[in-house]
């Protein structure tokens, strides 16, 4: 409900800025996460998917105000979704009369344990943009940065291994782990962070560009509903993108 709501209100402030001079950009490009916290590394030591698998192409759009002829201000949206099932790499899932039970991957097994690690991210932010030789010519490099607000979701859906729960198989003096069904949420949540970028515009009419852009993003959300015990979780990424601008 809160992302849906800013989501609104962000389109609520840019549809009248319209009517000021300035720019309207659509981008396209590769978000790459850092995902550098424990649930990230956690979940790429113990499952077949890894940190590439997470980087993946989005799409934002953003509002320019010209202030000077070299600094503006800018309104933007960029969004974010993954969706990546696993099986884990060291374990099978074998019944006993217990229940299921992680077996070494070196014994034949009955399944194998596999979830789905999902994260979404919409960062809404506002930026100062610096334009240092100004608008006109064939190149207009320009660096920036901002603050924002950071929507996002974290779920983990299907089989965990609970390997704070340690059994041992008395037949092989193995140790063993049960395996439960899980759905853990953090769902709609909104924290802070900021950003810097640098990229260059050319134009190619007169009033559109092309723009190429780097983008560093900077933020943490706290996990609270689903995974207590991890620490922060890192919603920091690059973007590579490439935007088309219409100029007003």
């Amino acid at each position: 409900m809160k992302k849906s709501l800013i989501l609104f209100l962000a389109v609520i402030f840019l549809t009248p800025s319209l009517a000021f001079s300035g720019i309207f950009t659509f981008k396209a490009g590769l978000f790459i996460p850092r995902a550098q916290s424990d649930l990230w590394r956690t979940e790429f030591d113990q499952m077949t998917f890894n940190k590439t698998h997470y980087n993946t192409t989005n799409f934002g759009f953003a509002y320019e105000y010209f202030l000077t002829r070299e600094v503006s201000v800018v309104l933007g949206v960029d969004s974010y979704s993954k969706n990546k099932v696993g099986t884990y790499v060291d374990y099978v899932g074998i019944e006993l009369v217990e229940g299921y039970f992680a077996f070494p991957n070196d014994y034949m097994e009955d399944f194998f344990p596999t979830h789905v690690f999902n994260i979404s991210i919409t960062p809404v932010q506002i930026s100062a943009k610096f334009t240092p030789i100004g608008r006109k010519g064939k190149f207009i490099p320009y660096v920036g940065g901002g603050v924002g607000l950071y929507l996002w979701n974290v779920r983990l859906t299907g089989d965990l291994v609970d390997f704070d729960d340690v059994w041992v198989y008395i037949p092989d003096g193995i140790d063993i782990y049960p395996i439960i069904s899980v759905d853990a949420w953090e769902s709609n949540r909104i924290s802070f962070g900021y950003h810097a970028f640098g990229g260059v515009m050319v134009p190619f009419t007169k009033r559109m560009t092309f723009e190429v852009e780097f983008k560093y993003n900077r933020a943490q959300g706290e996990l609270k509903e689903g995974f207590e015990g991890f620490e922060p979780f890192d919603l920091s990424a690059y973007q590579i993108s490439l935007g088309l601008n219409y100029w007003f």
